[in-house]
């Protein structure tokens, strides 16, 4: 089987074929970006994926998103959770949405809060289209994905990827991506 990539838009599943020229991402060079992702190499892709996102809003004169913590914990347990429960969608078999996975399994929203904003883009791929350019280069292909990662609202960011897809790829390494969004004004 050819190496696939999926991602979801808020409202649309959508295969990309990842097919995008070179020049069409403003992805700077990141250590490991082009990496196929391993169960022993989590963290690097991470750091790839965050310096790629970083990139892209930088180009356009937005600042950098700053990782937090207990959104990466939110990202990380539902990248694993999708790989487990074979789905592919931002709101769990069980009904859990990005807020109430944010609310009720972290602590970033507590506290005397005046405003918050949530946003989260998924993603997968197999064989090379599970590199952190691949997934980026998709999402900035994607309208609605490419708005999560360009919002001058978000501050901060978590990233998930856990190894492994929520589909079949006749045994090619894949990886599985999360991305969730935040800013918060404390009132």
């Amino acid at each position: 089987m050819a190496a696939i990539a999926k991602l979801l838009s808020p409202a649309l599943v959508a295969c990309v074929a990842l097919a995008l020229p070179a020049g069409a991402s403003a992805a700077a060079p990141c250590a490991e970006s082009g990496v196929v992702p391993s169960a022993a190499g989590l963290a690097s892709t991470k750091q790839a994926t965050l310096c790629l996102l970083n990139a892209e809003r930088t180009t356009r004169g937005l600042p950098r998103l700053t990782a937090n913590t207990q959104l990466g914990k939110a990202a990380q347990g539902f990248s694993a959770h999708m790989v487990r429960q074979q789905f592919f969608d931002h709101v769990s078999p069980a009904g859990v949405s990005l807020n109430s996975r944010v609310r009720r399994g972290t602590s970033y929203l507590r506290g005397n809060l005046r405003s918050w904003s949530l946003g989260e883009n998924i993603g997968w791929g197999s064989g090379e289209l599970a590199t952190p350019t691949q997934i980026v280069r998709a999402w900035m292909g994607s309208s609605d994905h490419r708005h999560n990662i360009l919002d001058r609202r978000f501050r901060h960011i978590g990233i998930g990827v856990a190894s492994g897809a929520p589909d079949d790829v006749d045994g090619q390494p894949a990886a599985t991506y999360t991305t969730d969004f935040g800013s918060r004004v404390r009132g």
